[in-house]
């Protein structure tokens, strides 16, 4: 995503001739990047919060089996 937003940045708008159109693919490029930014920022917190999630479940999973095991000793 990173490449994508540099690559727009650096795009030489003045190839496609009029100023009007050279203004619109600027402003274009400089709001796809920051629309890249924001994306990259909201996947990495979404990232965490699954990251969070997985280990929540994980420490479930160990407490339920802790718990099961210590049921079948006390039945034993």
């Amino acid at each position: 995503m990173e490449t994508t937003r540099r690559t727009l940045r650096s795009t030489d708008g003045s190839v496609v001739g009029a100023d009007k159109l050279v203004e619109d693919v600027r402003d274009f490029a400089d709001e796809w990047g920051h629309g890249i930014k924001q994306l990259g920022k909201h996947t990495q917190n979404a990232v965490k919060m699954i990251d969070k999630i997985g280990e929540s479940f994980s420490k479930l999973d160990q407490d339920l089996a802790e718990s099961l095991k210590s049921t079948k000793k006390k039945g034993k």
